[in-house]
This record gives C-alpha cells, structure tokens and sequence, in this order.
C-alpha cells in the first residue's frame, strides 16, 4: 500500500497564500485582508472541492491549519458533508513540535523527522495523503521533494501585502501540467505533477541574423 502527497494551495495574482477563507483565520504581521477566496466561491469552486476531498486516505496539517480546522469541522455534522465527513473520519497527521494531547478524533502528532515521518505516513495510507493551507509546511515538504501534486488555486484579486506560499531558497522543481479549470467567477484552478529537476536551454538568434 502506497500513497501520493497532494498540495492544494490558494493564492492571490500576486502570490499571497495567507487568512484565504476568513478575516480571522490569520492576522499575523497586521494582515487585515483575510477572506479574499470567500466572494469567489460558487458550483465549479464547490465540485472541484469535492472531488478532492473525494480522494483523500489521510491528511497532513502544520499547527495553525490544524487548530483552525479542529476548531470548525467537529461542529459540523452532517455525515454527506464532502469535506466535514473525511477530515472527521480520517486520519489527522499535525507537524508540532508544541502540541502534545491533541482533542480532534484520530489526530496523530508527527516526530521531528519530517521526511522519515511524512514517507511512512505514505508507506500505511490508501488514498491521498492531502495538505490543505500549511504554508509553512508546505515550504518544507517542497524543500524535501515530497510533494507529488499540486493543486494551485489562483483566485483574480491583488492584495498588495500578506505572506506568499513561495519564497526565496526553495527547491528548484519541474511540473507537469496535468489538468485545470477556470470557474464561472474566473478563478484559475490548475493541477501540475512533479517531474524533477527543471531543465534549461538558450534562446539563439536565427542563424545569419
């Protein structure tokens, strides 16, 4: 039994990956634009959701994802929820090295081996090994090469402020485009599967030119 890490990530036009679903969610370094994905949700954004979450085995969270959604989906009961049901039932894997008794049913807290840890979560689960938010996580799991797909929800507004998803030192790494969509409010949903190594090449002018 083997799995795949897929990453669903959200981001502005200009890169920010932070607070995407609420004005509360994340307010460090005075952000005050959270909720920017919410005015763009509509029947596309929701049947994408679905399908995602319709293929999970597990789910791998850093601390802040984590008590942002314990602190929502247990109140949210309805068994045919397509996201409240699985991120009830499943398996929960938090990355903490500050979370010692965790309340949320069939959480497990990850060890500081992250990339030994993250591979034998792989090794047990059937099904995908699902990140959601984590942008902290996230960098790391890039850094080490372990995220197999990607998921990159790029909703049409500019913040102008906010922490990115990406930054500076990541890991150089090549995708493939693997499928995509845009929604009827005209966020770009797009789908890339890790290939390796970028390759590279020249631009040369026509010969005799």
């Amino acid at each position: 039994m083997s799995s795949k890490l897929v990453l669903t990530a959200f981001v502005s036009l200009d890169g920010v990956h932070q607070g995407p679903g609420s004005p509360y969610e994340d307010t460090r370094d005075d952000f005050t634009q959270g909720g920017w994905t919410v005015p763009y949700a509509d029947d596309d954004f929701s049947v994408f959701i679905a399908g995602v979450f319709s293929r999970v085995g597990a789910f791998l969270l850093g601390r802040r994802t984590y008590d942002i959604f314990a602190d929502y989906w247990p109140r949210v009961t309805d068994p045919d929820n397509p996201v409240a049901a699985p991120l009830n039932a499943l398996p929960k894997y938090v990355v903490s090295s500050t979370l010692t008794d965790p309340s949320w049913a069939h959480t497990t807290v990850l060890g500081p081996d992250l990339p030994g840890e993250v591979r034998a979560v792989l090794d047990r689960t059937d099904g995908e090994v699902q990140v959601h938010g984590s942008a902290t996580l996230a960098r790391s799991l890039f850094a080490e090469d372990l995220v197999d797909t990607l998921h990159l929800v790029t909703v049409p507004v500019l913040l102008g402020a906010g922490r990115r998803l990406f930054g500076e030192g990541g890991l150089p790494t090549a995708f493939r485009h693997a499928g995509g969509r845009i929604t009827s409010k005209g966020v770009s949903i797009q789908s890339y599967e890790r290939t390796g190594r970028p390759l590279y090449g020249e631009f040369t002018l026509p010969e005799g030119a």
